[in-house]
């Protein structure tokens, strides 16, 4: 069984990514900085090239051949300085870059499972990473794919499948669970009911809480990457209760103490247990086909609504 207190307090250099898209970047940074400032680290942190339709209104993640500015790293991977945008659209990372005054990453997930679990290893090597943590806010990356609220679940699951293909490489790997049902998608119930699963499996590799110096480094952050989710786990540190909404009132949050918790997993038990719809993209030669496999499921990915919503006009 993977030991996450063991592997993040070793870690000298961990390379932390939100794997959802649009601001999850600020729930890696609770990981990231928990690193920084208690195990004196200096971790990298990133995120996806998909920005959520209120910032970047074209349907999809971005390629990289449409990013300007930042350095490739690898086919699938670019580190991002401040002015680093996509037609004129600034991404969350480039926001935490200006944030933290040091380049992120930025992760096309256009290449499937495989190819970019290949170009993320390549990025890490080249930056010396000794931990690779991916990390999904909410909980839908351990979606079963028939949850009522379940609106997002395709790059979640890419990223997801990628991370246990990365687990079978000299790099450990974690996946993690932060902001139980703070995006609105999954219940609390259902993504506890998730988490046991993954648990039953041999898979739940340790839990950890915001404390308040990090709390505060989120706060800050928040001030500058717009993002919605990860702002509610801050909120259930200080005490908030009840519910509220997000995304212009359409998603319902629930506030408690369980939101400013990150639960880190196993990718491999995870994908084996709670995580159906990465287990079914596995194999997906590219984000496209991955789309069409979950689609075939019953499945209506983030990817579908944004290209309904820009038909509509």
């Amino acid at each position: 069984m993977i030991d996450a207190d063991a592997l993040l307090s070793a870690a000298e250099r961990p390379l932390v990514l939100g794997i959802g898209g649009g601001g999850d970047v600020v729930g890696a940074l609770a990981t990231a900085e928990a690193c920084r400032l208690y195990h004196g680290a200096a971790p990298v942190l990133g995120g996806m090239t998909w920005e959520r339709m209120v910032i970047d209104p074209l349907p999809g993640p971005r390629t990289l051949d449409e990013v300007e500015g930042g350095e490739r790293l690898s086919d699938w991977v670019l580190a991002a300085d401040p002015d680093t945008r996509a037609g004129g659209v600034s991404f969350a990372e480039s926001r935490m870059a200006e944030f933290l005054g040091e380049r992120t990453l930025l992760v096309d997930p256009h290449g499937g499972p495989e190819a970019v679990a290949g170009g993320v290893a390549q990025a890490a090597a080249e930056l010396g990473c000794d931990l690779l943590v991916f990390l999904d806010v909410g909980g839908d990356a351990l979606a079963h794919g028939g949850e009522p609220g379940l609106a997002s679940p395709l790059c979640d699951s890419v990223m997801m499948a990628a991370a246990a293909r990365l687990a079978a490489g000299d790099v450990p790997v974690l996946a993690g669970v932060f902001g139980v049902g703070c995006d609105g998608e999954l219940t609390v119930d259902e993504v506890m009911e998730r988490l046991s699963e993954v648990a039953a499996g041999g898979g739940l590799a340790g839990v950890r809480g915001l404390t308040e110096p990090v709390a505060r480094r989120l706060e800050q952050a928040v001030q500058v990457v717009p993002t919605e989710a990860s702002a509610m786990a801050i909120r259930c540190f200080r005490g908030d209760t009840g519910t509220t909404t997000i995304r212009r009132g359409r998603r319902t949050v629930p506030l408690s103490p369980v939101g400013a918790l990150t639960f880190y997993l196993d990718p491999v038990a995870a994908v084996a247990s709670a995580a159906r719809l990465a287990a079914a993209v596995m194999d997906a030669g590219s984000l496209e086909e991955a789309n069409d496999i979950l689609n075939a499921l019953g499945v209506r990915t983030e990817l579908d609504l944004e290209r309904e919503a820009a038909r509509a006009g």
